[in-house]
């Protein structure tokens, strides 16, 4: 019932070309010895870096510092502002179980 179908290849359509292969002839040629340099070669200096260098000024400091400080007075204030939402939740569903299981015990007892 649950066969997997095999597709079946039908013949080629279209134009259909034969592979041939032609072998490569590879020549070998002498080798040659490097000439070695009798003239010392100086060593070239390392060259100056491409991208220019970032220099801060004492008024650029300040803006980096004082965004920072923004950055993280806000994360503080939201990851605060989530935790007292989590305390608050807690302690009404706390409240709430204790007056629902107070209105059952004095169920139970009328």
């Amino acid at each position: 019932m649950l066969r997997p179908k095999i597709p079946t290849n039908p013949l080629p359509t279209g134009i259909v070309t034969p592979l041939v292969i032609e072998p490569t002839v590879i020549e070998q040629r002498p080798q040659q010895i490097p000439a070695t340099p009798s003239v010392p070669v100086p060593i070239a200096p390392a060259p100056a870096p491409s991208r220019p260098t970032v220099q801060l000024t004492p008024g650029a400091l300040l803006t980096v510092i004082g965004g920072g400080t923004a950055v993280v007075l806000v994360v503080g204030a939201v990851l605060v502002s989530m935790l007292l939402a989590v305390a608050v939740t807690a302690a009404s569903v706390a409240i709430c179980a204790l007056v629902i299981r107070s209105l059952m015990a004095s169920n139970n007892h009328r």
